[in-house]
């Protein structure tokens, strides 16, 4: 109960008053180490209940499975169909939207809540039998989200974890009884909650074998790495667990980086390519907004599902809660990036947009790939260089919804200057 009912600054002023004393003085020992204890027994509470959520999942599957067995009165193309199916409503159109955003978005959330009421009555008018969902609840760990895990090792170099720092991160996970590492998946954030509640310091992503630091470039809080696919995980997957600094002239929504390849899709992006009028709001030194129209390159892509069959329906509550868990055989692979899986919830239209001037038109082009545009002059500057930088996008998350992820391309000219 400690490990929750303690602040977490209360942490960081132990910590503090350990490593700030002379060296070789030994004094409040005892509390630095009943406080690592606390964390690693916080950190197996949240993998527990991971696990439990996990568990409670398969029996759920085993059921549907046997209900569709058993059950004469329903049929597996109907009875079967549950939340994925009700939350994600095909985009309006196939095009990118060519009236105002905010326009758009109404009409895609109406869209959205009606196609789920149709989804929800077709899925249990032929059959009486209720389908078991998912009950799971807690607040230490949610489905769908990045479990959040903490660690308590006090550093001398203060807030910026040096590498002797991050191995003593590393060496603490597996102090537990057994080590909780081979319980870790990539994508799990661990807290070294003695640097402190500011931002996100103290926070690292596990790769599958290490822990890796944020990303400075593009924010001064900290994002995700670019040494992680963004496709293997939700949009949503870091929401509140890796905070999202917002910036007046470049991040005013405080919308998360993301990491994706957009090349395989090249030449659809390249047929759906529009230039459009937005109307949007611009803020004066002064505090004051005005409405403004704003150009922009504004394309579409669509990532397709895999072929449904009967089978797949039974396995619907785990592409929604926990994919990882679906059969490879039902799953469709990232391009170009052996043994990683598209999570279902890019599944549908993934709309791309970039400032309406010739450098972010070019900037577009050269994420598409080689080939897809013919060739231009090199005299354009601004333009994002490198690989890399080819992948770097903002979640737009005013305008996204499930089944239609909006995305804007981050220009170099946003890089935060130290």
């Amino acid at each position: 109960m400690r490990g929750i009912s303690m602040p977490t600054h209360d942490y960081a002023r132990f910590a503090h008053a350990y490593v700030s004393q002379p060296k070789g003085a030994s004094r409040g020992l005892g509390n630095i180490l009943s406080l690592a204890l606390t964390t690693r027994a916080y950190t197996k509470v949240v993998l527990r209940l991971r696990a439990q959520a996990e568990s409670e999942a398969k029996w759920i599957t085993r059921l549907r499975e046997e209900h569709v067995r058993t059950c004469s009165g329903c049929s597996p193309n109907q009875a079967t169909k549950t939340g994925d199916e009700k939350s994600r409503a095909p985009s309006p159109s196939g095009s990118p939207p060519h009236h105002d955003a905010s326009k758009a978005n109404g009409h895609a959330r109406q869209t959205s809540s009606s196609g789920g009421s149709m989804s929800s009555s077709s899925g249990t008018s032929s059959c009486a039998c209720p389908l078991p969902r998912p009950s799971f609840h807690s607040p230490l760990f949610r489905p769908n989200r990045a479990a959040l895990l903490r660690v308590f090792v006090p550093s001398p170099d203060g807030t910026w974890l040096s590498d002797v720092s991050v191995e003593e991160c590393e060496a603490e996970l597996r102090r537990s009884a057994t080590g909780v590492t081979k319980l870790l998946r990539p994508g799990d954030v661990v807290w070294d909650i003695a640097l402190g509640d500011e931002g996100n310091i103290g926070r690292m992503v596990w790769d599958g074998g290490y822990l890796v630091d944020l990303d400075y470039r593009y924010s001064r809080l900290g994002e995700l790495s670019p040494y992680f696919h963004s496709l293997a995980f939700p949009p949503s997957y870091f929401h509140r667990v890796i905070r999202i600094g917002a910036s007046e002239g470049h991040n005013p929504q405080a919308n998360p980086i993301v990491y994706v390849d957009v090349s395989p899709w090249g030449q659809e992006i390249a047929r759906n390519l529009q230039l459009l009028q937005e109307r949007g709001k611009a803020e004066t030194p002064h505090g004051a907004l005005h409405d403004v129209v704003l150009w922009v390159h504004r394309s579409s892509f669509k990532i397709h599902p895999p072929a449904t069959t009967d089978h797949s329906r039974v396995h619907s509550h785990l592409r929604e809660y926990f994919p990882h868990l679906v059969p490879t055989s039902e799953r469709r692979a990232i391009p170009n990036i052996p043994g990683s899986f598209i999570d279902p919830n890019w599944y549908g239209t993934v709309v791309v947009e970039v400032e309406g001037t010739q450098e972010g038109l070019a900037d577009l082009q050269d994420r598409c790939g080689p080939g897809v545009f013919p060739p231009r002059p090199e005299a354009i500057t601004g333009i994002v260089k490198g690989v890399e930088r080819r992948r770097i996008w903002r979640v737009i998350r005013e305008k996204s919804r499930p089944g239609e992820i909006w995305l804007r391309v981050v220009r170099e000219k946003e890089r935060v200057t130290w």
